[in-house]
């Protein structure tokens, strides 16, 4: 019978955005646990620890290098039979770690439906048939363009921003002004006019993408007055003014530079977080976050990035939903699941639950401060990834106890209770960890 605690050896992924060296926390707890051949190199960049089953880089057993895949596929168990078989024999949710030195593309991830589509017609560059909706919970500092902004904020930067309004057009600039002015409360005319303006940001030409581009990052280093809000936007002028001169020093001329206008621009503190439906159009900028996403590895993208784009599939398939990105952002709630001894409820420890309305994964974040705090975790009827962040501890599960260090992950089979608890120097020490999970909907906890 498989001991359902099994500490996992994860890949890290990377890409040119990612931090370099020791800087990436997805390089440093990569390290953390023993790899063949993975040192950090401190001119390399390394974006994303990838946990899970997913066949692009699949996690593995430690102790016996078997994969997780592998695993859970020979003991359903593991899962759960309700999991088992409501995905397959795989573990719904992909759980990463992020970090982030430059921007990643303006992108989207496909509905389910889109997903099948885009897959069956091209699966070099949409490999698998999945839908991606995710969570992002920030570790560090982070910056992110997130949803389109409320519609009074577009109108006011396609009247002032000569450039943007240059490379839209003229006419489909003031269109989409006067419609939005006109029908305030149409969302369905309000949409498909927004839809028009962005489609045909992106679809003019090169030529005139490098005029605009000179002129706006002109008007960036003068700190020019077209930046201002004027009351109405949530982005100041400065800051726009700073974004512009950053990303132009990363990408140069680039369709994303004026996508920013259309975007919310969303700052997140340690512990917050944002959640985006399949559809929903982002951009990270900076930071490192844990990620959550139904197991896919599908992109949409339009700007920003160097590999494949599908503006055309981009245009289309966006749901145009516009709003204040406080409402794009997600309130953790407490956990109810948990039990905490005196030490951690001394300490202000919490158990904090991150309940997206989808069914795949829900994410509890818990803080035990100082030493020997306790948390125990009721047994779901599911299967859990757990990776440290911050400070040490250790982990049980029934009879099984093992250390915990930042960057230690460890899978925990379905129905089993899980003990975490700290070892600290001083009372202001913290024990972070991160746990997902998935129960099928009828008994998912928090739900």
């Amino acid at each position: 019978m498989q001991v359902p605690l099994i500490r996992l050896q994860c890949g890290a992924n990377s890409y040119d955005w990612g931090k370099k060296g020791a800087d990436s926390a997805a390089a440093r707890f990569a390290a953390a646990t023993p790899s063949d051949g993975f040192t950090i190199q401190d001119d390399k960049p390394y974006a994303e620890l990838w946990m899970g089953t997913h066949p692009s880089n699949p996690s593995k057993d430690l102790s016996t290098g078997r994969t997780l895949l592998d695993l859970v596929q020979d003991n359903q168990a593991l899962l759960a039979p309700t999991v088992a078989s409501k995905y397959e024999n795989k573990l719904p949710f992909l759980l990463k770690i992020l970090s982030i030195r430059k921007a990643l593309s303006i992108q989207a991830h496909p509905n389910k439906k889109l997903a099948e589509q885009l897959h069956a017609r091209d699966p070099k560059n949409y490999p698998d048939d999945n839908h991606k909706p995710e969570m992002t919970i920030a570790i560090t500092p982070f910056e992110g363009f997130c949803g389109f902004r409320p519609l009074a904020e577009t109108s006011h930067f396609l009247e002032h921003v000569s450039a943007l309004r240059q490379l839209v057009g003229e006419d489909r600039a003031q269109s989409f002004i006067d419609t939005v002015k006109a029908n305030p409360d149409d969302k369905a005319q309000n949409k498909k006019a927004l839809q028009t303006v962005f489609g045909a940001l992106l679809s003019s030409s090169e030529q005139d993408l490098a005029t605009a581009t000179e002129s706006l990052v002109g008007a960036a280093s003068s700190q020019g007055a077209e930046f201002a809000a004027g009351g109405v936007s949530s982005t100041s002028g400065s800051v726009l003014s700073e974004l512009v001169t950053r990303l132009h020093g990363q990408f140069g001329s680039d369709y994303g530079l004026f996508v920013m206008f259309f975007l919310n621009f969303v700052t997140l503190s340690p512990g917050e977080a944002l959640f985006l439906q399949a559809d929903d159009i982002h951009a990270y900028i900076s930071g490192d976050i844990v990620e959550c996403m139904a197991s896919s590895d599908n992109v949409v993208r339009a700007g920003f990035t160097p590999k494949f784009k599908d503006v055309d599939t981009l245009v289309d398939m966006l749901t145009y939903n516009y709003a204040p990105i406080d409402e794009q952002k997600m309130e953790p709630v407490d956990y109810p699941y948990v039990t905490l001894n005196r030490a951690a409820y001394s300490s202000g420890s919490e158990a904090k639950l991150y309940d997206p309305p989808i069914e795949e994964f829900s994410v509890v974040r818990t803080v035990l401060r100082g030493n020997g705090s306790k948390a125990t975790f009721d047994p779901l009827d599911g299967p859990s990834i757990i990776i440290c962040t911050g400070g040490k501890g250790k982990i049980s599960v029934g009879p099984t106890a093992q250390e915990v260090k930042e960057g230690y992950v460890y899978f925990v089979g379905a129905t089993a209770e899980c003990v975490l608890e700290s070892e600290a120097d001083g009372d202001e020490d913290e024990f972070v960890t991160f746990k997902a999970y998935c129960e099928v909907e009828e008994t998912k906890n928090g739900a």
